[in-house]
Formats: structure tokens, C-alpha cells, sequence
């Protein structure tokens, strides 16, 4: 049995409770996103988390120690949005005093969380763009230019894509917010995670109450449409309510909306559970063969909403690998051309006066690579030709590369690649698309490049840094 993990949050205290593989490889995911500077759009059904998810980003990134400021674009009026942020002066508008300044202002070298960023108004959405690009801009009647150096993490539970197509909202900023994009699994995707948090929020109620084994399967019989907030405020109440030390099933299920007319799990018997469960798949799979798979149509003849559907898909193996996998993020074509990932490789290097070193490589991007244990000082911009080993393959790749960095005395360096010859270029970009996949990212396919022009920059921001 997976034994929960809790990490750390300062939002309120607050603290992600795992359990699950699903939810461990999202928060392997968050600390990736923390550590570049892109901008990250965070997606999610309401209550999933998408708030802490942001809080954790900031805490573990290198603005760390520098403000972190958050708003709901939904919560403010549309006549307020621009002066909230990006400031004011004095006499701006009726009932402006003083100067204010905007929360862009406030956020300067830290990090601002816009929540609910579906909710802006297009005219902002021209501002906002315009800042994130690092575009200086006014305060509402000022005179004086701002620039400020923040990093923007956006949530939403709309559907921007949807949005963008419907025009309510900008194609260019859509893709400007989501360098990186997460999407936080909703609760009745990581069942694992249903026992350990409801079990968490119990212990915090500090009363010394248990579930019993039947109210954990009510708990993860159910959808949880309000995901973890739902599952926090059922908790809270039939704790309060409860008149023993064991809350059961009972208990449960008069908190619940119940949307399981297939089926009532946890008051099954061991013997019919299996005769009942054998049913259940038998109906769902002759609905779906009369709709002709169609799982909308499949869902109304049963009775039950397509979200519980799909996970008795799940549950039942109706699902194919691909279909049963959580999508947990993307990452855009400029994040993948840039993907770096850790390894631990030999490599040989040869300089131009013929010298052989021999050193590991701890990280790989398709434009360089990080380097330790470096017998001598490599100089900057120096040439080398390079030979390693793709972890698990008996092939030798040869590329050639120029020093990007160097660590002095500390036997470190970053070497970005130079001249890569278009076949060791595919089987890298192969093998680190599969590093992508492995994580939990949706590899979109790339635009077409000239390999010589990609390599030719030799950028020391890609090279192992």
C-alpha cells in the first residue's frame, strides 16, 4: 500500500496530501515548472487545487523571496480590473485621492497568480499581453512608463480553448500564459487520494474520530464533482454530526448526492459484489454497442452522468492505455525545443589541441548538456568534440559543441551543442520526447526546423545551466 506524502504548502498553511502515482508525478511536475521562468497556466476543475498549486510554484522558484501576489479576475468588478492592476494616479477618476500602485507593481521580481483569468475582459487582455512581453505601460492617468519583472501563473476551469475559438479570448495571450500548462486530475481520477485526504481532514478535526471500511467505499464510490473542497466540507459535517467514534456509511450517504443507480457498492455482500460488478459491465457494455459507442447517449440509457460513466469505464477496463492515462500537462513547442532532463552518462570530450577528458553529463537538452568531474578547466567558447552514450542504448553519438559555462575549479561546465549531424539529432529529440511522455506531458507535434540554425545558436540557457 502507497503511503501518503504530504508536501508543504504556505498557502493557509495548507498541505497537498498524496497518495496516489497520478497526483506524486503531477507534484514532480510542479517543481520542474518552479525552477524556469515561463509563465504557467494551470487548469482544473473547481476545488481541485489549482490556488496551492500556484502558491507551491512560487515557493519553490527562485523568487522564492520576493512577493507573491494573487487575484480573482472573477471577483472584481470590470470597472475596477485595470486600475487593481496596474495602479493609479491622483485624480485618475472620481474618488482617486492618492496614487496607487497596480498589483504588477506590487509583484515586482516575484510572482502575481491571476486566478480565473477566463473571466478578463478583452480590452485587458490587450494590456495584459502587452506585459508580459515586458512592455512598459502606464498607470491609469499617468504619465510616467512602468516596467516591471514578474512572472505571471494564471488557473481557469474554463475551457481557454473553446474560449479562443468562440472570440472571448486572444489567441496570442492564450498562448503567451501556457509556456507550461498543468492540469491538476480531478479527485475521482486518483482514488488513492479520496482515503488519505478524507482521513487527513478527519485527524484535523482533532477528535478522534475513524471512517469505517464501509464509508472509505462510499467515499470513493462517489464522483466528487467539487473534488477536494466537496470532500473537505463533507467531512467537516459529518464529523460534527457524528455520535460515535466511527462515522459510517450511513452517515456518509446523507451527505452525498447519490448518482450511482447501477449500483450501491458499499452495501454489497463479498459474494454478490463480484455477481453484481459482472452485471453492471455487461450493461454498460451492450449500451454502448446500441449507441455505437457513443458515451453521451450510452450514459442517458443507463441513468447516470457520463463523468461517473468514464470512470466505470475505467474501473471495468473499457479503456484503452492511451484513453487511461491523466493528462497532467503541456508543454509548448519553444518549452520542448528546450527540455532538459536529468542523467547520469559518461562522456568524452576531445579539445582542438587533441587533448582527451573523460566527465559525466548530469542533465541533456536537444542543445546541450551539463558536465561534472571535469579533470581540467575547460575555457570559455572553447571547441570540443563530444562523444557519449544515450542512457540504455549501446550507441555512440558524436556531436561537436562550444563551452557555454565553466565552474572553475569545480570540475563543472555547461557545453551547448554546435554541429549536430541530422541523425544523432533525431534519436535525441526521441529519446527525450519519451522523457516528456514518461513525466506526464502532452507532446504536441513540432513545427519543422533547420537543424543547422537550431544548433548554430549554441544558447548557454539551454546548455546544462
Amino acid at each position: 500500500m502507497t503511503t501518503p506524502a504530504a508536501f508543504e504548502n504556505p498557502a493557509g498553511g495548507a498541505r497537498f496530501i498524496v497518495a496516489s502515482d497520478t497526483m506524486r508525478k503531477f507534484m514532480a511536475m510542479v517543481e520542474r515548472v518552479a525552477r524556469h521562468v515561463g509563465s504557467v497556466l494551470i487548469l482544473g476543475e473547481t476545488g481541485t487545487g489549482k490556488e496551492m498549486t500556484a502558491h507551491t510554484i512560487h515557493t519553490l522558484s527562485l523568487r522564492c523571496g520576493k512577493p507573491f501576489v494573487e487575484i480573482n479576475c472573477a471577483a472584481l468588478p470590470e470597472n475596477l480590473v485595470e486600475s487593481e492592476l496596474f495602479g493609479y494616479e491622483k485624480g485618475a477618476f472620481s474618488g482617486a485621492d492618492s496614487a496607487k500602485p497596480g498589483l504588477f507593481e506590487l509583484a515586482h521580481g516575484g510572482t502575481i497568480f491571476l486566478d480565473e483569468i477566463g473571466e478578463l475582459d478583452l480590452r485587458i487582455q490587450v494590456k495584459l499581453l502587452r506585459i508580459l512581453d515586458r512592455a512598459p505601460y502606464y498607470r491609469l492617468g499617468g504619465h510616467r512608463k512602468i516596467t516591471t519583472d514578474v512572472r505571471v501563473v494564471a488557473a481557469t476551469n474554463r475551457d481557454l480553448k473553446g474560449e479562443v475559438s468562440a472570440g472571448r479570448f486572444r489567441k496570442d495571450l492564450y498562448h503567451r500564459l501556457s509556456q507550461f500548462e498543468l492540469c491538476v486530475p480531478p479527485l475521482r481520477e486518483r482514488l488513492e487520494d479520496i482515503k488519505a485526504l478524507a482521513e487527513h481532514f478527519l485527524e484535523q478535526m482533532g477528535q478522534g474520530l475513524r471512517f469505517s471500511p464501509e464509508a472509505l467505499k462510499v467515499l470513493q464510490a462517489y464522483d466528487w464533482p467539487g473534488n477536494v473542497r466537496e470532500l473537505q466540507n463533507v467531512v467537516n459535517k459529518v464529523a460534527v454530526l457524528a455520535s460515535g467514534p466511527e462515522i459510517g456509511a450511513t452517515e456518509l450517504r446523507s451527505e452525498l448526492i447519490a448518482d450511482e443507480p447501477l449500483a450501491d457498492e458499499e452495501e454489497r455482500g463479498s459474494e454478490s459484489t463480484t455477481q453484481l460488478d459482472s452485471l453492471e459491465a455487461q450493461a454498460i457494455k451492450t449500451a454502448l454497442q446500441r449507441t455505437g459507442g457513443h458515451r453521451g447517449r450510452a450514459a442517458e440509457q443507463l441513468g447516470i452522468s457520463r463523468r461517473t460513466l468514464s470512470r466505470k469505464l475505467r474501473r471495468y477496463g473499457f479503456l484503452t492505455a492511451r484513453e487511461n492515462a491523466v493528462e497532467l500537462g503541456t508543454l509548448s513547442n519553444e518549452q520542448q525545443r528546450h527540455f532538459r532532463t536529468p542523467v547520469w552518462i559518461p562522456v568524452s570530450l576531445q579539445t582542438v589541441a587533441g587533448i582527451d577528458l573523460s566527465c559525466t553529463a548530469t542533465n541533456l537538452s536537444a542543445h546541450g548538456m551539463g558536465l561534472e568531474g571535469l579533470p581540467a578547466v575547460l575555457e570559455p567558447k572553447c571547441e570540443l568534440r563530444v562523444r557519449f552514450q544515450l542512457p540504455d542504448s549501446d550507441v555512440s553519438l558524436e556531436v561537436r559543441a562550444r563551452v557555454a559555462w565553466g565552474g572553475g575549479t569545480h570540475g563543472r561546465a555547461g557545453i551547448a551543442f554546435t554541429e549536430v549531424p541530422p541523425a544523432v539529432h533525431q534519436q535525441i529529440s526521441r529519446w527525450l520526447r519519451q522523457k516528456m511522455t514518461e513525466e506526464g506531458w502532452r507532446v504536441k507535434p513540432q513545427e519543422p526546423a533547420s537543424l543547422g540554425a537550431v544548433h548554430r545558436k549554441g544558447q548557454a540557457a539551454s546548455a546544462g545551466q
